[in-house]
């Protein structure tokens, strides 16, 4: 018999946050909009912690039902919780994670008019991402799913009156509704075929499916369908636009959402249904294709980008691919193992950007900053941390999950390792070249002017400014959540060591109930379990390879990453010179590079120029006019006139009522005497 663990309070004690500061933060202090956003995210991680010890003492998976929801015919949707090892592994990821960007945020935006509301809608970001991992049942995921996206919406238009946020909080929610259209289409057929959306309903009625290998049917339809949507909150090609854009909202907002928890939504949900994609070759390929080209794609064009937070920004949309790359090629633990320490490191990397834009008085363009390493001591090294962890550096975080999805994708194609080992050294080489010139030469803010322009306005709270002299470390309300991150950036990684390297990939075993195969023998592979027992699995393996040959590759990985650094220094510190000079001899390339493949560019010609055209033309409007708003009128008055008609008919009079009687009996005798003779 499990324990009541009240999995319900974890997401709603930052929801009651959220209303507490949302109803009555406008007239309270700032230190008591504090303590409501800090004391209800903190006691859900809290919460979530006390779940984490009892987890083992667990019968798995752990159901809470809390309402009956929906009931039409034989189809019924409970609104319930669902824990298993995958939502244990992201539920203290956004708890824990968020906790510390809520602590950052303290400081970050302090002297903001708007901070009560900005706690709120953090607060309510949490609300609805722990709806989504926690949810036992595809309808309560796509509830958790629409918030987040809602939240973004607002979290990225914060500065609601600079025209650029507002756009760019309006090009998320479009952009996203495009990936929910899909996902929405493919929940239809969920219902349709198998009379569920519940998880173990659904999965249960799959399983004895057999693997679509003669072509597209049913599963890879769905599959493709859940993937469309996967590619709009995960911002995969050709749905990752909004992403960069997204970075006009506030610095922690980068981290919490388009960092750590949100965009990794997709890969949580591509891995919750691996059941289906298993099934289905074909989507599970398609998967793993987007997922190694938006690798490399977004990689390249970090590296021309001048903006501190627009490379980070490229930086997620890669290592996205990389996680979608695992999943496409069965490697589901190792996509999650790589979403966990993403959201270490990369969370990391934005809160220490807007520590360093915080220093120099909101400036984010690089070739304005430059020796800061002595001013911004705790920014420094923490910051080196998440950057030699993200390059993939050995004994770091992102050094054994990075090896392991190449190590995978290897299994499966040599292409797509290829594609993976040439992106981490790009990765390597554009995160060094952010770090060196950031922190190193010197200072170029004063060279470029007082009037440059600072994106990021709020960040200075009043202190500081382009000068050196006004460079300083950020506080330590901002600084104690960098130093939390940049050791889970170091260690996070040893929990999943391979075996090639001595150690027993623990965080693999961890998940391999929930990726264990439930595919015919014939078509998994079979391996004996740490108790001996034979069992089915796609998860929770070592390769068949020699564990001397797996060495190779990661050595392969590892001087992709040390070559990528080198590269960076002899461009950004040894010869600082140079880049220009390679700049003017690629011209054309640079440029195209530069301006992000003109991909805003191309969308905005072919699809929302038209659009938006059309809607304003004259033919329209006399179609919208003349038609559309005509019939609407008309049928109003048509109504109004034959209710009037028909008002009359109401005389009261018996005599008249039952002349209408009998006329009514006279037409149905007579319809029934012709359909009679008619037979």
């Amino acid at each position: 018999m499990n324990p009541d663990l009240k999995l319900w309070l974890i997401p709603i004690l930052p929801l009651a946050g959220a209303a507490v500061n949302g109803f009555f933060g406008r007239k309270s202090s700032r230190q008591a909009v504090t303590i409501v956003g800090l004391f209800f995210s903190g006691a859900a991680f809290a919460w979530a912690l006390g779940v984490a010890f009892r987890f083992s003492s667990l019968e798995l998976p752990y159901q809470e039902y809390l309402a009956h929801w929906i009931r039409s015919g034989n189809f019924s949707v409970d609104f319930a919780f669902y824990l298993d090892q995958l939502s244990l592994v992201m539920l203290l990821v956004v708890t824990g994670v968020g906790f510390l960007i809520h602590i950052y945020s303290v400081g970050y935006m302090w002297d903001d008019p708007g901070y009560y509301r900005f706690f709120s809608y953090l607060n309510l970001f949490m609300f609805f991402m722990l709806t989504l991992v926690l949810a036992n049942n595809y309808l309560l995921m796509f509830i958790g799913w629409e918030g987040v996206g809602l939240a973004s919406y607002l979290l990225i238009g914060f500065w609601f009156t600079k025209d650029s946020a507002a756009s760019a909080g309006k090009k998320a929610f479009i952009v996203n509704r495009i990936g929910d259209f899909g996902f929405l289409i493919g929940l239809f057929l969920l219902i349709q075929h198998f009379g569920s959306l519940t998880f173990t309903q659904v999965f249960d009625q799959i399983k004895p499916m057999s693997p679509e290998t003669a072509g597209a049917g049913l599963l890879t339809a769905i599959g493709i369908l859940l993937l469309v949507g996967a590619c709009g909150k995960s911002a995969q090609i050709p749905l990752y636009v909004w992403l960069p854009d997204a970075m006009e909202g506030p610095t922690p907002v980068s981290a919490l959402i388009h960092a750590a928890t949100m965009v990794t939504a997709g890969v949580y949900m591509v891995s919750r249904s691996h059941v289906i994609f298993e099934r289905a070759p074909i989507a599970l390929t398609v998967v793993a294709v987007i997922g190694t080209l938006t690798a490399f794609f977004a990689a390249t064009i970090g590296i021309a980008q001048t903006d501190i937070k627009k490379v980070l920004a490229y930086s997620t949309v890669s290592q996205l691919g990389y996680m979608f790359m695992a999943c496409g090629v069965g490697a589901f633990s190792a996509g999650i193992f790589h979403l966990m320490t993403h959201a270490f490191f990369k969370g990391l990397l934005f809160l220490a950007a807007g520590s360093v834009i915080h220093a120099v008085g909101g400036e984010q363009d690089m070739r304005r900053m430059g020796g800061l390493r002595t001013k911004l001591p705790w920014t420094f090294w923490t910051m080196t941390a998440a950057t030699l962890a993200i390059a993939g550096i050995p004994g770091l975080a992102g050094f054994f999950s990075k090896d392991e999805i190449l190590w995978r994708a290897y299994q499966a194609s040599w292409a797509y390792w290829l594609v993976g080992v040439v992106t981490a050294f790009i990765t390597s080489f554009y995160m060094f070249r952010l770090w060196f010139m950031t922190f190193f030469g010197e200072y170029r803010g004063e060279a470029a002017g007082h009037g440059a322009p600072a994106h990021d306005a709020h960040a200075g709270h009043g202190h500081g400014g382009h000068g050196h002299g006004g460079v300083h470390e950020s506080p330590k309300v901002m600084v104690i959540p960098l130093a939390i991150l940049a050791v889970l950036s170091v260690i996070g990684g040893y929990v999943g060591v391979p075996g090639s390297l001595g150690g027993n990939n623990h965080f693999d075993h961890f998940l391999g109930p929930v990726f264990r195969s439930t595919l015919p023998a014939e078509n998994s592979q079979t391996q004996v379990g740490e108790k001996g027992a034979t069992e089915q699995t796609t998860e929770g393996t070592e390769p068949k390879e020699s564990a001397s040959k797996e060495l190779m590759f990661t050595g392969i990985s590892v001087a992709a990453a040390f070559l990528g650094l080198a590269l960076a220094w002899l461009l950004y510190y040894r010869s600082p010179d140079l880049p220009h000079r390679i700049v003017q001899r690629i011209a054309g390339l640079y440029e195209v590079v530069c301006h992000k493949y003109y991909v805003d560019e191309i969308y905005a010609s072919l699809i929302v120029k038209p659009l938006v055209n059309g809607s304003t033309s004259i033919l329209w409007q006399g179609v919208d006019r003349k038609v559309i708003d005509d019939t609407v009128n008309n049928a109003a008055d048509g109504a109004r006139h034959v209710s009037d008609e028909v008002r009359h008919m109401q005389s009261g009079n018996l005599r008249s009522y039952a002349g209408w009687v009998a006329a009514g009996s006279a037409v149905l005798i007579a319809y029934m005497i012709w359909w009679g003779v008619e037979r």
